[in-house]
């Protein structure tokens, strides 16, 4: 069997970016996911929308975006994550790092790529399948990174 790609979702909490929960995949196929504690400098004077985590939770079960990067480079350092939304999640993982002056030292690419006889509309609707088939919710990262899990499995495997 081949090596599994890394593939990572992060959810975020406005349309600036606002990194709320990540998860990525490892090698084994295991799944990291948590919630992540707003630095100050994400804010403005307005209150920032979070969905559906309470500041309470943020604070009580989230961790610090540097604890974030550190497990990151613990378990990606150099490499290419495979994302469904490179664009809203590039710029959320930017985020993460500019509050500490770092590059990130991962990157992203469209996890359709990984997939030569594969258009993107038809990853993208055997995405939506798939999340159908296992009744689990498209905004949270760690479904998104379970999804691609599952169908990196599938169609990996219709190839061999």
């Amino acid at each position: 069997m081949s090596e599994i790609p890394g593939f990572i979702a992060i959810e975020t909490g406005d349309e600036e970016g606002l990194p709320v929960a990540i998860a990525w995949s490892l090698s084994d196929g295991r799944i990291k996911h948590t919630l992540i504690q707003p630095d100050d400098s994400w804010f403005d004077d307005s209150a920032s929308a979070t969905r559906e985590y309470s500041s309470e939770e943020l604070e009580s079960l989230a961790v610090s975006p540097l604890d974030v990067i550190r497990e990151l480079e613990n378990d990606h350092f150099s490499a290419t994550l495979y994302t469904n939304d490179s664009g809203e999640d590039e710029l959320a993982l930017t985020r993460i790092f500019d509050t500490y002056g770092m590059d990130p030292f991962i990157e992203l690419a469209p996890a359709e790529t990984l997939y030569d006889d594969l258009s993107a509309s038809e990853w993208q609707r055997q995405r939506s399948d798939t999340f159908s088939e296992l009744g689990l919710e498209p905004m949270r990262p760690e479904h998104e990174v379970e999804v691609m899990l599952n169908m990196h499995q599938r169609l990996t495997s219709d190839e061999a």
